[in-house]
C-alpha cells in the first residue's frame, strides 16, 4: 500500500507541477518525500533481510500500481 501511495501522490505531483501549481506541487513534493523516508527507514532498520528483499519487491509493485492510478485518475487535472 505504501508503494501504492507514494507513486500516487508521485504523479500527481508531476501533474501539479505541469500545471504550473505551486502550492499544490509543493504539498504533494513534501508528502512524497514523507511516506518514501518511512518507508525506506522501515525497510532498512526493521526488516531482516530475507523479508526486506521481499518488502522491497512488493513495494516497487505497489508503486506501478501507483503510477497507473494517479494517471487514471482526474485529480488536477482541470485548468
Amino acid at each position: 500500500m505504501a508503494g501504492v501511495l507514494q507513486d500516487f501522490l508521485l504523479t500527481l505531483n508531476w501533474r501539479f507541477i505541469n500545471k504550473e501549481r505551486a502550492l499544490a506541487a509543493a504539498f504533494f513534493s513534501f508528502a512524497v518525500t514523507v511516506v518514501t523516508m518511512l518507508v525506506l527507514y522501515n525497510i532498512l532498520t526493521q526488516l531482516d533481510k530475507q523479508r526486506s528483499i521481499v518488502a522491497i519487491i512488493v513495494y516497487a509493485l505497489g508503486i506501478g500500481v501507483g503510477t497507473i492510478l494517479g494517471m487514471k485518475t482526474k485529480i488536477g487535472s482541470k485548468n
